[in-house]
């Protein structure tokens, strides 16, 4: 019994305790910030995605690749560059080659006609191609 009553007093006391430290009020900072430094903080944030996606690009990181850079590193290093150099770097993307060519994309788009027609042949809706059969 008298065990558990020191039991309780020392529960009672860090309670006490812990309430007592929670309650002490916390200064508070405040200060005002300009519409550039909000403007600047948000470009730059804008920025920094634009070139975390320029190097999430399957192009970009087969280049870095073969260059001995592994995509990771990349990321890295890019997250460690201040925002003088990101805006340097983000700057400069639209300079850079885009890596597509229309080629792939009038072959995707002939592949992808060609295989709406083929559906809608055997589906019997169409009769383009003579080698198929019509399910109706």
């Amino acid at each position: 019994m008298a065990c558990l009553r020191k039991m309780r007093a020392v529960v009672a006391i860090v309670a006490a305790a812990a309430v007592f430290t929670t309650s002490l009020p916390v200064p508070a900072q405040a200060r005002l910030i300009s519409t550039d430094d909000v403007l600047a903080g948000e470009n730059s944030a804008a920025e920094r995605l634009r070139v975390e996606e320029f190097l999430a690009r399957a192009d970009v990181r087969q280049q870095m690749e073969t260059m001995g850079v592994s995509a990771d590193e990349a990321t890295h290093r890019v997250a460690a560059l201040s925002d003088q150099e990101i805006h340097r770097i983000a700057g400069q993307l639209p300079d850079q080659p885009a890596g597509g060519d229309a080629l792939g994309i009038i072959v995707g788009t002939a592949v992808l006609i060609f295989i709406i027609l083929l559906i809608t042949d055997i589906a019997g809706l169409t009769k383009v191609f003579p080698w198929t059969r019509s399910v109706r």
